[in-house]
């Protein structure tokens, strides 16, 4: 199909890129086009939908709620769906707050704003922020500002406040330095916690998504937090890609074994059928912004904050999750044995990786990086054998629904294969 003459496509070169395949419909792990094609959904749609297109529990729990309560402003008003879905998160996080936003940006960006004043309303105000080398933490400015400058960033940078940053120690299968690069990063994390008084440390626990699929180890979170809680500083975990299933726990902070005192969630917070972002905190977080002094108050909101369609789908994707673990739980396993082959059998593959519902691998390619076109080549020949991927540039991943069947990830496999062999 052609260029539409009204729209603009997210993070995309029209003057170069493929014009844009029209979908009529989705259902399960399949998309189909409007030219009758169909193409199994291996990236969840940017990684949002969590159990499959059009899952019949989640549809009926959205059109059920719209017969109802569709939308109220959330500043003078509460509601059932929004109450319930708070206390479940609450419990199965372990943080007692839940503030409602639209997306992930934004779930970091109060997150952030959160950690910020708490200081300042205690007369304590800390100016320096930690991040991570290759972090992604959205594209609105206070998020962007947090992650790695890049190519998305270039244009804005002026806008940009600084952020001290300390290296990612990322491994991958057979990687024999990662305890040396894991000893660098602590040392000059501690270094950068000493050097000024540090509101927050952020991080995207296990995997970094965006950067790349960079995956570290529990056991460095866990000196993270360690290190971070000697210094008295907030940890924020980012959890917009990694929550609800994703590394094989409900949260990778979980299967890290560590306890933020700030989270952002999105994406597979509503199955993926609508908007919606939530940054969940510590009760003495919550309880720093209430006093008599007008100042206290977290001045933040959104329009559609607490949206009753995307509470109902949210908790509807919850009881889905709550009822079959497994499928979660079990994903790496079906995953391993086929990156495996894959990485044996080509020359292409390098550092294949895995965790839960996610596997990657890099490309071996001369320059390395997001704009590399061996992964676009990859794309466009795995689109002809029936298989959506989007590779970050030279990295190439499967990150699929969780009803994704044995079947159709041999073909995305199958894909991969035959598109490097002929490459």
């Amino acid at each position: 199909m052609p260029w539409h003459p009204h729209l603009w496509h997210p993070t995309t070169q029209v003057a170069t890129a493929p014009e844009p395949l029209k979908v009529v419909a989705g259902r399960g792990a399949l998309l189909e086009l409007e030219d009758g094609r169909e193409l199994i959904d291996a990236i969840s749609s940017w990684w949002v939908t969590l159990h499959g297109h059009g899952q019949p529990q989640i549809a009926a729990a959205v059109a059920e709620q719209a017969q109802r309560l569709e939308q109220v402003i959330f500043a003078n008003f509460s509601h059932a769906p929004a109450e319930r879905l708070a206390e479940r998160l609450a419990a199965l996080s372990g943080l007692e707050r839940l503030f409602f936003s639209d997306n992930g940006s934004t779930a970091v960006e109060v997150a952030l704003k959160i950690a910020w004043q708490w200081w300042r309303n205690r007369g304590e105000p800390r100016r320096r922020l930690i991040a991570f080398d290759g972090a992604y933490h959205g594209d609105t400015v206070g998020a962007m500002a947090l992650g790695e400058r890049s190519l998305f960033s270039a244009p804005y940078n002026e806008l940009l406040f600084a952020v001290a940053r300390a290296p990612w120690p990322a491994t991958w299968d057979g990687d024999p330095e990662v305890e040396a690069r894991e000893a660098l990063a602590l040392r000059e994390l501690e270094r950068r916690l000493e050097e000024e008084p540090t509101a927050a440390v952020i991080l995207e626990p296990l995997i970094q998504g965006a950067s790349g699929m960079a995956m570290v180890r529990p056991g460095f979170l866990r000196e993270v937090e360690r290190r971070v809680r000697a210094n008295g500083a907030l940890l924020i975990a980012d959890e917009v890609m990694t929550g609800f299933g994703r590394t094989g726990f409900l949260f990778a902070c979980q299967g890290a074994g560590i306890r933020p005192d700030l989270l952002a969630l999105s994406k597979g917070l509503t199955g993926g059928f609508l908007p919606m972002g939530v940054t969940l905190a510590r009760e003495v977080l919550y309880q720093g912004f209430i006093g008599s002094d007008p100042a206290l108050t977290f001045f933040h909101g959104h329009s559609f904050t607490a949206n009753p369609l995307g509470c109902a789908a949210a908790l509807a994707s919850l009881d889905l999750l709550e009822a079959a673990p497994a499928a979660y739980g079990g994903f790496e396993a079906r995953h391993r044995p086929r990156l495996a082959r894959l990485a044996d059998a080509q020359g292409r593959v390098s550092r294949p990786r895995c965790r839960g519902t996610i596997a990657a691998f890099d490309l071996v390619v001369e320059q390395p990086g997001y704009l590399n076109a061996l992964g676009r080549e990859l794309q466009r020949r795995c689109l002809e054998r029936g298989v959506y991927l989007r590779p970050l540039g030279h990295v190439v991943y499967l990150l699929p629904p969780l009803c994704l069947s044995d079947a159709q990830l041999d073909q995305c496999y199958g894909a991969i294969h035959g598109v490097l062999a002929e490459l």
